[in-house]
């Protein structure tokens, strides 16, 4: 079961690769829900011995919220904004991969003191939700759509949820449900935000954001 996770894992950092390296906002869309289907497997893969009711109601909330609801909301606001790329992000494409590949080389190095007998799905699992969460940080801060910025976080909350599966070994559904409601909760308020952004301003682009004045 253990390959099983590392398997996961490599589908996870792989995916965040493809959000650094992407420009087109779509196509980071269908990896974030392509993330929530890999991260669906983790509460039963993590908890085989344990399987029951709750942690299938986990994984089906996990499909329905994070890889059909809110990509279907992201797809939506959009059509609206009428916008199929970032243009011109802060951070180059290839400058993020490389600075991704920095970051997953800290994760390795920085969990090492973190690992424990306690936590689940054996050693690569925590650098691989540290990496996930820090991908979803430098989404945020290295691009210029709102858009793609609901989507860093959205990222974000996924390593969130990789680092709930793993270390809530008593109420892991509690963990993962008022995660989920959280962020489902952020992702509606953004769309409505980013859609009147763009009725007002003609742009999504939060840096001209700070050219307004009093």
């Amino acid at each position: 079961m253990e390959t099983f996770i590392d398997v996961l894992i490599i589908l996870l950092v792989l995916t965040n690769f493809r959000l650094l390296g992407s420009s087109r906002i779509s196509a980071c869309i269908q990896t974030t829900a392509l993330q929530a289907i890999i991260l669906s497997a983790f509460p039963i893969a993590l908890h085989t011995d344990a399987l029951g009711f709750h942690l299938i109601l986990l994984s089906g909330a996990t499909i329905v919220v994070k890889a059909i609801v809110l990509p279907w909301l992201l797809r939506k606001t959009l059509r609206e904004i009428n916008i199929s790329r970032e243009v011109e992000p802060l951070m180059g494409y290839t400058a993020s991969i490389i600075i991704g590949a920095a970051l997953l080389g800290l994760c390795l190095l920085i969990s090492e003191p973190l690992q424990s007998t306690h936590i689940l799905g054996g050693r690569m699992l925590i650098p691989g939700a540290l990496f996930t969460i820090l991908s979803g940080l430098f989404l945020i801060i290295s691009r210029r759509k709102a858009l793609t910025q609901v989507i860093g976080y959205l990222v974000l909350e996924n390593g969130i949820y990789a680092f709930g599966a793993a270390l809530a070994v008593e109420e892991p559904l509690v963990v993962e449900m008022g995660v989920l409601l959280d962020v489902f909760v952020a992702v509606f308020v953004m769309g409505i935000t980013i859609h009147h952004i763009s009725r007002d301003f003609d742009h999504i682009d939060t840096d001209r954001l700070s050219l307004l004045k009093d």
